[in-house]
């Protein structure tokens, strides 16, 4: 089979593709985000992924998040996902974790396996929180998505210290929670400087942990996710 890494190998070069085959990255949430920040880490060369995620793909997930289709509806995003990495790369490893991650859940996750890196797409305040706190604890690498819904500006995305992050409600949130937690060290993320567009806001009631969910458009949660990957490439 032809090089299919040469293009990557040709721009890094075959010392850094061996540090990303030898790399293991964990990415929790596997939806609008996620997914594609675990795609773009594989197409990169990244050698192992475990990815986390409880959800099955919905008929509103399709006009944004990769595993969407409607030959997919109602699987596993973590399996969906788990085949479609395979194919792009037979070689890497993949250990899928088909679980809502709950707050006491994160410890034995990250003790379970040794992570060069945690990718943050969580949407749920609780969990999310706890994986920072517990990886900054131990030392392990960690980019977060803040949030992309309710904004379409591309050239608004920014990497920032959450402690500088504005317009953005999930990175308030999390920065309060935090602080009661006694947490107030850097933790780099990924969020937009756009203003929320308020009209963009449905309440919800039949959805795990949420009270209201944004309107979205399909190239946000991308380029989201593809601000990870770099991220997490460049450090690897």
């Amino acid at each position: 089979m032809e090089d299919w890494q040469q293009r990557t190998r040709l721009l890094l070069g075959e010392e850094k593709m061996e540090r990303l085959r030898q790399a293991h990255v964990l990415v929790v949430g596997v939806g609008g985000v996620g997914a594609y920040a675990a795609e773009m880490l594989c197409r990169a060369g990244v050698g192992r992924l475990t990815l986390v995620d409880a959800d099955t793909v919905q008929p509103t997930n399709l006009n944004r998040q990769l595993p969407a289709l409607h030959s997919t509806l109602g699987q596993a995003k973590t399996e969906v996902l788990a085949a479609r990495f395979r194919d792009i790369n037979p070689d890497v490893q993949l250990t899928v974790r088909t679980i809502f991650l709950e707050e006491e859940q994160v410890s034995s996750l990250l003790e379970a396996e040794e992570y060069d890196f945690v990718v943050d797409a969580i949407d749920t305040l609780a969990p999310k929180c706890r994986l920072i706190a517990e990886a900054l604890r131990r030392r392990i690498r960690i980019v977060c998505s803040m949030g992309a819904g309710a904004k379409s500006d591309i050239t608004q995305v920014r990497f920032a210290d959450i402690w500088d992050t504005y317009h953005c409600g999930l990175s308030k949130a999390v920065r309060k929670r935090l602080q009661k937690m006694g947490i107030r060290h850097k933790v780099p993320v990924v969020f937009s400087t756009e203003q929320a567009n308020p009209e963009a806001l449905l309440r919800t009631e039949d959805e795990r942990n949420k009270k209201s969910t944004c309107g979205t458009v399909s190239y946000m949660p991308a380029v989201f996710g593809c601000y990870l990957a770099e991220y997490v490439i460049k450090r690897l």
